[in-house]
């Protein structure tokens, strides 16, 4: 689904396939980036401050994130609209986050606290499963016995539904709803994070590697992203009316379209994990496959001419109710 990068709220083992960048704090990886990021900075922590402090980003488009609590200092990263972090230490005009693999300071008019980052957070945020098993069958009742949808392999991410089944979780995994049994999952509630400089410059250099010796148009409609972009359709939306599909198609190109995104097609769907599907590493084994839909195909060609039935959304997920908007098929876009 569509939520934008990993930070983990309530941190689970959320180790994904996107260039070796965690989403999840204390996964290893990140652990080791923000302590050896902390390091350089010379941060020193104040032990009286909560180091678990939610805090989000409040704007329309992004927000630099600072070396030090000055406009004029080195610039560490970006949040962009909807991307959320912890709150290390809070100043009369500056604070110091972390968010992701992002450590560093924000001005406080751009950021909200307390309540107000919580409400936005049940908002915007996206609550997923991961696989902690070998393997793990997508039951079509809250029972054992009843008929098996689909396996899912280790480490495999899904996004949370419903947990009010006692013992069972209901989840939405590439557009087959069902029920698992919940020991074999780990749960976790996330919102976006930003993104260090580190990463928007190799996330830059792969896509720049990517479509050397072609020609491209304003938006890079070339035969590559129309793929890229089916591949994501196919993964989110394959089995959905057609009308879905193209949705999916024209939120990705909203948030191409919109500053507070990345301005390409693979900036936008690998931004530090925009989609579930590219944090899993699915879309690479689809687009990789070459075994996509044609009506994917068709869909994602539609959104790059600039059809879009949902506005310009940047947002969907699945419909349990939580959100208004447009509905098709099993999604809510908003």
């Amino acid at each position: 689904m569509s939520h934008g990068a990993s930070f983990a709220v309530q941190a689970g083992p959320l180790d994904s396939a996107r260039g070796g960048v965690s989403g999840v704090l204390n996964s290893g990886n990140a652990a080791e980036i923000i302590d050896r990021t902390i390091a350089e900075l010379n941060i020193v922590f104040d032990e009286e401050v909560e180091k678990t402090d939610l805090v989000m980003v409040d704007i329309r488009n992004y927000v630099n994130v600072r070396s030090e609590a000055t406009v004029d200092s080195v610039k560490m990263g970006v949040l962009y609209k909807d991307c959320g972090g912890t709150l290390l230490e809070k100043g009369e005009e500056w604070s110091l986050i972390r968010s992701g693999d992002l450590v560093g300071w924000v001005e406080n008019q751009y950021l909200l606290f307390g309540e107000e980052a919580e409400e936005m957070a049940a908002d915007v945020g996206m609550t997923l499963a991961v696989v902690n098993a070998a393997s793990l069958r997508i039951h079509s009742d809250a029972s054992l016995g009843s008929e098996v949808l689909t396996v899912v392999p280790l480490n495999e991410i899904m996004e949370v539904v419903d947990q009010t089944e006692p013992g069972w979780v209901y989840v939405d995994y590439c557009d087959v709803d069902g029920y698992v049994v919940a020991d074999y999952v780990d749960i976790s509630f996330e919102v976006d994070a930003g993104e260090t400089m580190a990463q928007i410059r190799a996330r830059e250099a792969a896509a720049a590697e990517a479509r050397r010796h072609q020609n491209y148009g304003a938006y890079m409609t070339d035969a590559d992203d129309l793929l890229l972009l089916a591949a994501l359709i196919q993964c989110e939306a394959g089995g959905e009316p057609y009308e879905g599909q193209v949705a999916v198609g024209a939120v990705v190109m909203n948030r191409v379209r919109s500053a507070a995104y990345p301005n390409t097609i693979h900036g936008v769907i690998y931004a530090s994990g925009q989609f579930t599907p590219a944090m899993s590493g699915r879309v690479n084994q689809v687009y990789n496959s070459g075994a996509i839909r044609q009506s994917c195909i068709l869909a994602a060609q539609e959104a790059l001419d600039g059809v879009s039935n949902v506005g310009d959304f940047t947002h969907f997920r699945t419909n349990n109710g939580a959100h208004t908007g447009i509905a098709i098929g099993h999604h809510i876009f908003y």
